[in-house]
């Protein structure tokens, strides 16, 4: 059928009104949210909040309007060195800070990018995504890494949250009419001759980051560190505590022993070999995003070693799929949508992915696996939302939707194997900005 005939028209309608379930189905969605109608509650005893091997953590934080899930996530995975040491009642360190130096690299990072596009086509697919993209809240784990590794990390009542970090939106326009202007200004003015850019760029520079203070507040360079033990009551205070010493002399972590793994089943990108996202970071000079794309079984096995050792896990999802937010769960046997439209939207992960029907957009702490003859039946997740949802804020996926909508993990090091290890030093396949492994730094 080339076009909407009436003959087309009057066939269908008529198929449609002589169906009872289409009668029902009209009368129910005129109502209700779809969420509610096509969930099976009868699925719930499969997924109940009861996990095997479970990490207990802290209290939930709140992202609120902002999309920071990736520090959020980041840092939940930091504090847990803080409260495994001092058993505080609640703590959190400062995504805020972390956001600011990362909403500066990002803007030195991408006016960087324009610059290196100044004789391409203004249309040049490249160009066009970076500034319709622009700066954003998104990123990836090596983001963070990065961010760590130069500016370190500092408790959040040393740098709280203010009206325009949890809702980032204004400054974001912000700075990306800035971003914008210079790179219409740039691409106007060059002659051949990049040093009067690069003063153009400096002096740019410059202003984001004094919009950036009135918006976060000034960064400190040191601080106090308090914190009181939930049980003893036992108080510990550290004077002009700096944020790399914190790091160094709190934390004891090392990022750089962490790596991403993915499961991207895509013909693009095989698998037990490394990819990176071309025009994708924040720190000019620090690491590459870079993933070890595996098979979903080992990916699993990774995940689970780690949590083993009661080290939560950083990961990626589409959360966007089968969940029921009030209820904390994402399950796709519970929430079935074909039985109510008559439909079979029935699609592999590959196929998502290359249809750009799924792609990464949120990232949280797996802290829980339930295993059954050692074989994962659902997951424990520690979300970004706040506590008065859920399971105050915790919550549990499925393992089929683990499959299915899953697609990065962070884990250390040292549970890969000499092969999957010797594979991380190959020099990464480069792939396109708009590639669905780089959708979650949006």
């Amino acid at each position: 059928m080339k076009e909407i005939t009436n003959d087309f028209l009057k066939e269908v309608t008529e198929d449609y009104l002589s169906k009872d379930i289409y009668t029902i189905a009209r009368g129910a969605l005129s109502n209700s949210d779809v969420t509610k109608l096509v969930e099976n509650k009868g699925e719930y005893n499969k997924t109940r909040p009861m996990f095997s091997v479970e990490i207990q953590t802290l209290p939930v934080c709140n992202q609120k309007k902002s999309g920071r899930c990736w520090i959020f996530a980041g840092l939940n995975v930091l504090r847990e060195i803080i409260g495994k040491k001092y058993n505080p009642e609640k703590f959190e360190l400062s995504q805020s800070y972390i956001a600011f130096w990362d909403k500066l690299e990002k803007c030195n990072f991408l006016l960087e990018t324009v610059m290196s596009l100044l004789e391409v086509d203004k249309d040049d697919r490249t160009l066009v995504h970076v500034l319709s993209n622009g700066i954003e809240d998104g990123g990836q784990w090596d983001m963070f890494v990065n961010i760590v590794n130069k500016y370190g990390v500092v408790p959040q009542d040393a740098f709280p949250e203010t009206y325009q970090s949890s809702n980032s939106r204004d400054i974001n326009r912000v700075l990306n009419r800035l971003i914008r202007k210079f790179a219409y200004d740039a691409r106007h003015e060059f002659a051949g001759d990049m040093e009067p850019i690069r003063t153009k760029k400096e002096a740019l520079m410059k202003d984001i980051y004094k919009a950036l203070c009135s918006a976060y507040g000034v960064p400190p360079k040191s601080f106090t560190f308090e914190i009181v033990n939930k049980d003893t009551h036992e108080y510990k205070r550290e004077r002009n505590v700096t944020p790399h010493e914190f790091v160094r002399n709190f934390l004891e972590i090392d990022l750089n022993d962490y790596v991403s793994i993915i499961n991207s089943p895509t013909d693009d990108k095989p698998f037990n070999n490394t990819f990176t996202v071309k025009h994708l970071g924040n720190v000019v000079e620090g690491n590459r995003v870079k993933y070890l794309n595996l098979e979903m079984p080992r990916f699993k096995e990774l995940v689970i070693s780690q949590l083993k050792d009661k080290e939560v896990v950083w990961f990626g999802s589409d959360c966007s799929k089968y969940g029921g937010r009030d209820v904390g769960l994402w399950d796709d046997k519970t929430y079935d949508t074909d039985t109510l439209f008559q439909v079979n939207s029935k699609m592999t992960k590959e196929a998502m992915l290359d249809s750009r029907e799924s792609a990464m957009n949120h990232a949280m702490v797996i802290t829980g696996v339930d295993l059954v003859d050692n074989k994962s039946t659902k997951w424990k997740i520690e979300n970004s939302w706040g506590e008065d949802i859920a399971y105050e804020g915790y919550y549990v996926a499925s393992d089929s939707w683990f499959d299915n909508y899953v697609y990065q993990a962070v884990v250390n090091k040292k549970y890969l194997s000499e092969e999957e290890l010797a594979m991380l030093k190959q020099e990464p396949i480069e792939l396109n900005p708009w590639d669905p492994m780089g959708t979650l730094a949006k």
